[in-house]
């Protein structure tokens, strides 16, 4: 089966995934993501716009010669030729012709307010303007599609016109008219109900391109499939500008899971949270836990009542099996765990506790406890490990013994403007039977313990080099009493292979990060002597 020919997977992360609030991406950074784009099978990647700025125009240079593409093809975006001048002698245009891509994807309008008053030109010079390019691209022998933007929009203010967009685009050449909701205010019965009348009254091959301002891209995008189209656009991650794209893994994990469509190559589906993630890093945006499919909370179940369930049938509780987009199932311990949660997470982390009721019993208390103290073990898997094993093997794992610690924070009286203050932290500790007196100085008092801890563990372990505080949230848990409120600190470490994240409660935020802080190096190290 030619997927490229009967459904269209197209991604636009590069170009119109790129306009997010703060995601900015070196042309490198577009060639790493084309070939993990690549590597999940989407049928088209739309490189951006040559021509419009040096950034695309190096992109699309550099394409040609570094991306070895196997599945996808590259498309370049741009506009119409301007009123009043042929496409062939357009400037633009001819960044398009030149830009080595076999796909161009023309943005037209086609909503006769935008044409009068963003171009300011008449609607009859529109329709010329796009019969002019679409022909002259395909006489070049590209493929070209055509982005109808503002469609619905335009649509609502004006059918008969907007209609008559598609029917020149199509008719000079264009092989599939995407429909646009660009301001992204549409609903699944509308888009439907669009569909179907362009579908009936014009017989051009229909894309969906749409945006996630009511929440409903995605809906949108399956509705306009349910009515006919047969191309779909979006970003991978939901990445793009306002509140983003339709989430292409979100589409196509529903199309193959759910409607048993057959849209990628077979099998590459389940690569999808690697690739995803993998994006993400490139990004630098974090991936979103609550993301469908493949967010880290996407199979993570927490009530008890859900666990007892999980431990008879996984199935029972979750919508389908996570290996299918190559995500798990993850088990969170809260105050809410019941012995199968507690149960099923030993299992998870290599404990068999099936047959010792009295230590289930005696786990499931101590987190009961420490939960209504503060901690939280449901996003601190590390910590709860730890606490797991004291209660298993009898004794907290220990690599070290600290001894004393305490941390100062200074700032001159006669300070400069802009200068900051200066934290101290002393740590005294054993670590494989040598004392050790280190100074740790840092930005602040967390950093200075943090450097302080790891300059004297370091010196008997000499793995801890590796590790990287990498995140730091905290937390006011009880906010009516203000500064003497008890505090909570996660802390995500990394070891630059995987990282992990580890809880500390106390009555000031030093004393609790500094719980956190000794629990993530003891939890690496653990793992680090375990391998």
């Amino acid at each position: 089966m030619d997927l490229h020919g009967a459904f269209h997977v197209y991604d636009t992360t590069l170009r119109d995934g790129a306009q997010q609030e703060g995601l900015n991406l070196s042309v490198a950074d577009k060639l790493s993501i084309a070939r993990q784009l690549d590597g999940l099978g989407v049928g088209y990647i739309e490189g951006g716009w040559p021509g419009a700025n040096p950034k695309d125009t190096e992109f699309f240079r550099r394409a040609t010669r570094e991306l070895e593409l196997r599945h996808a093809k590259l498309a370049a975006f741009g506009a119409t030729r301007k009123a009043g001048v042929r496409a062939a002698d357009d400037p633009q245009v001819a960044a398009l012709r030149d830009s080595g891509a076999g796909v161009v994807t023309l943005v037209a309008k086609s909503h006769d307010r935008h044409v009068e008053l963003a171009l300011r030109t008449t609607l009859e010079e529109n329709l010329e303007m796009i019969r002019d390019t679409v022909s002259h691209l395909k006489a070049e022998g590209q493929q070209v599609f055509l982005d109808a933007e503002h469609f619905f929009d335009g649509y609502r203010a004006n059918r008969d016109y907007a209609l008559e967009v598609l029917r020149t685009a199509y008719g000079a050449g264009a092989e599939v008219i995407a429909l646009c909701d660009t301001n992204g205010g549409m609903l699944p019965p509308w888009v439907s109900d669009v569909v179907h009348d362009v579908i009936d009254s014009t017989g051009v091959r229909v894309g969906i391109h749409c945006h996630n301002d009511t929440g409903c891209a995605v809906a949108n995008t399956l509705a306009a499939v349910d009515a006919g189209a047969t191309h779909v656009q979006g970003c991978i991650n939901g990445y793009g500008e306002r509140t983003g794209n339709a989430d292409l893994v979100t589409v196509v994990a529903n199309l193959q899971l759910k409607l048993d469509r057959q849209v990628l190559p077979a099998g590459l589906l389940g690569d999808s949270t690697r690739i995803a993630h993998a994006v993400a890093e490139v990004t630098n945006f974090p991936p979103a836990s609550r993301q469908p499919y493949v967010g880290t909370s996407a199979f993570a179940h927490k009530a008890g009542l859900h666990a007892s369930a999980i431990k008879i049938d996984p199935n029972l509780y979750q919508h389908m099996d996570p290996v299918g987009v190559g995500n798990d199932m993850r088990l969170l311990i809260s105050d809410m765990a019941g012995r199968a949660s507690i149960e099923l997470k030993g299992k998870e982390l290599g404990f068999d506790l099936s047959d010792d009721r009295d230590l289930v019993a005696r786990v499931t208390g101590r987190v009961k406890e420490m939960e209504q103290r503060g901690y939280t073990f449901g996003a601190a898997d590390a910590s709860f490990e730890l606490l797991l094993v004291e209660e298993v093997e009898g004794a907290r794992p220990s690599y070290f013994e600290v001894e004393s610690w305490r941390v100062i924070t200074e700032t001159l009286t006669h300070a400069q403007a802009g200068e900051e203050a200066v934290s101290e932290a002393t740590v005294k500790l054993k670590a494989a039977d040598v004392r050790y007196v280190v100074t740790g100085e840092g930005n602040g008092p967390v950093n200075a313990l943090d450097s302080a801890l790891r300059s004297a563990i370091v010196q008997a372990f000499p793995e801890v080099a590796k590790f990287e505080l990498i995140d730091y949230k905290v937390r006011i848990l009880d906010q009516g009493h203000g500064t003497d409120a008890i505090t909570r600190v996660l802390i995500e470490t990394s070891d630059g292979a995987s990282s992990w994240v580890t809880v500390g409660v106390g009555h000031n935020v030093i004393e609790a990060s500094w719980g956190a802080l000794v629990d993530g190096l003891t939890y690496g190290l653990r793992r680090h002597h375990a391998e």
